[in-house]
């Protein structure tokens, strides 16, 4: 089999997810102390103990959600699985494509983390509560919704954030343009328009002090060359050095989350087996709805990684 591993986005966090790990495994453990390190906190209690409306907050989540990711691979790792030899290529949705890039050893795990606290304050801080919105569009493909987006701007700001697989895709911008574009992306194909209970409009212009924010964090950081490819957002494409690297995460601020593009990509190369590391299993239904012969399966429970080393090992 050919392999590939995924890592979740906002919106998959949930308060206790990685307890029963590091209580298993001290590799775990080791990886939430050193976040709570890095970051000066023990953000490792809200995300054991929550409560949710804190674990919730975009400064929060992307960290949590990337040390969750990085626990489940510490553990893998630890348990024989290399990424270089049995994983073709690592791709992760959002702030994943971070936990991507510190799994595949691009960055260290205590930069990692700074980052994406950083990028989830400047996210936040970014646009007025209010002032943006983000919809998903159900039933419509990437090239309808674009129509949606661009009839419904009005010289307002409004774009397509993620095209997540062939029936969905979620708009950002103004709310006042989002709300717009749900209405007139019925006329393109959408069954119907949901509003997002989200904090601010990701992956949008409006998000333009964001990149800029974390344009000056990354020239900080050292990048290393990945060791195995990671498929970018904005690519729906493999990046390489570590100016590459930079340039794309910035522009994946402001840009579209090519994922659909992504899997299909990886299907075309040959990855037949997709594991998603972390929390929830969201990344598993959009594989199997965008390329429907794809194995896909969650890993993030001690059982869960336990199956996968069954496969990963054999």
């Amino acid at each position: 089999m050919t392999t590939a591993f995924l890592f979740p986005g906002q919106g998959s966090q949930a308060v206790g997810m990685g307890k029963a790990l590091a209580e298993a495994h001290p590799e775990a453990r080791a990886v939430f102390a050193e976040v709570d390190a890095a970051l000066s906190e023990k953000l490792s209690d809200i995300i054991w103990n929550g409560p949710a409306e804190t674990l919730t907050l975009t400064q929060n989540a992307q960290p949590a959600l990337m040390a969750m990711s990085l626990a489940v691979m510490r553990v893998l790792e630890a348990k024989g699985v290399d990424l270089k030899s049995q994983v073709a290529c690592v791709a992760g949705h959002s702030l994943g494509e971070y936990s991507a890039l510190a799994a595949a050893g691009a960055l260290t795990l205590s930069d990692t983390a700074r980052l994406l606290r950083l990028r989830g304050q400047a996210m936040q801080a970014a646009v007025p509560v209010g002032q943006g919105a983000m919809a998903a569009l159900l039933g419509i493909d990437a090239q309808g919704a674009q129509k949606a987006v661009a009839e419904a701007a009005q010289g307002e700001i409004c774009q397509v954030a993620n095209d997540n697989d062939p029936g969905q895709v979620v708009i950002s911008g103004a709310k006042a343009a989002v709300e717009r574009a749900g209405e007139i992306a019925k006329k393109y194909g959408a069954k119907r328009a949901m509003m997002l209970n989200v904090s601010a409009p990701f992956h949008c212009a409006l998000m333009q002090p964001a990149a800029d924010a974390m344009r000056l964090a990354l020239a900080q950081v050292q990048i290393l060359k990945p060791v195995v490819p990671v498929i970018a957002n904005v690519l729906a494409g493999p990046v390489g050095d570590a100016d590459d690297i930079r340039r794309r995460l910035v522009e994946q601020v402001t840009g579209t989350v090519r994922w659909r593009e992504s899997i299909a990509a990886m299907a075309a190369s040959g990855v037949n087996h997709v594991y998603e590391i972390g929390a929830g299993k969201v990344l598993c239904g959009l594989a199997r709805r965008i390329v429907p012969t794809l194995d896909a399966k969650p890993v993030g429970t001690p059982e869960d990684i336990e199956t996968a080393l069954a496969a990963l090992t054999m």
